[in-house]
């Protein structure tokens, strides 16, 4: 089976795609390339652990929910969530009502808040573990990656939850510390090219452990 299928214009895309009409637009503007901005890293990581046990396509149909729910993932006012914000994230029929991953949230934003004082941004922390594209499996191929296994481990000995290898490893492919479109893919291409002039804050090039 071809690992793409043609898009609205009739140029090839990533199968997955064909999932959702909205997954198109996602696709072609934002999954694989690179991201440096510590509040859209945060978000990713905690709408990978939302989606844990159910379909992408839930989440991002949600993410909208989620931004007003979480005052935009800014982790720092995050952290300073109560036990009242539990209760009013419970009550929102908008977002995923999962305590445990609500609560998750909040940890992780006062994890990202000592990662940042430690290390001056999660941007600089996260792409230090970037892989050598050598290394990798065939696109789309594996659930988890040596990467996505080094940053897991790493961020929960910080004390960071919902953080599992195969969820940090559709975090790096959509925050393009990997780029796994598809061979033939016409996104994949552009990712490449954005890829080749990104500047890795703190200078990180390869993964390491």
């Amino acid at each position: 089976m071809t690992q793409t299928i043609p898009g609205p214009d009739g140029q090839p895309r990533c199968r997955w795609c064909s999932a959702a009409p909205e997954f198109f637009a996602y696709h072609d503007t934002e999954w694989g390339f690179p991201v440096d901005d510590d509040r859209r890293l945060f978000e990713k990581l905690c709408l990978e652990s939302f989606q844990s046990g159910l379909s992408w396509r839930t989440i991002l149909a949600k993410r909208d929910n989620f931004r007003r729910a979480f005052h935009g993932f800014d982790f720092h006012r995050i952290a300073g969530y109560t036990d009242g914000d539990v209760a009013r994230l419970l009550a929102d029929a908008g977002i995923v009502r999962h305590r445990g991953k609500i609560e998750a949230v909040i940890n992780n934003a006062r994890r990202a808040q000592e990662l940042v004082a430690e290390e001056g941004s999660l941007a600089a922390y996260v792409w230090r573990f970037e892989p050598d594209p050598a290394t990798l499996p065939a696109p789309q191929t594996a659930p988890t990656s040596d990467a996505s296994i080094a940053l897991s481990k790493a961020l929960k000995k910080r004390g960071w939850r919902f953080v599992g290898p195969t969820t940090v490893h559709a975090f790096l492919q959509a925050m393009g510390l990997i780029n796994d479109h598809a061979v033939g893919c016409v996104i994949r291409e552009r990712v490449e090219v954005v890829r080749a002039g990104f500047v890795r804050p703190g200078g990180g090039l390869v993964a390491h452990g």
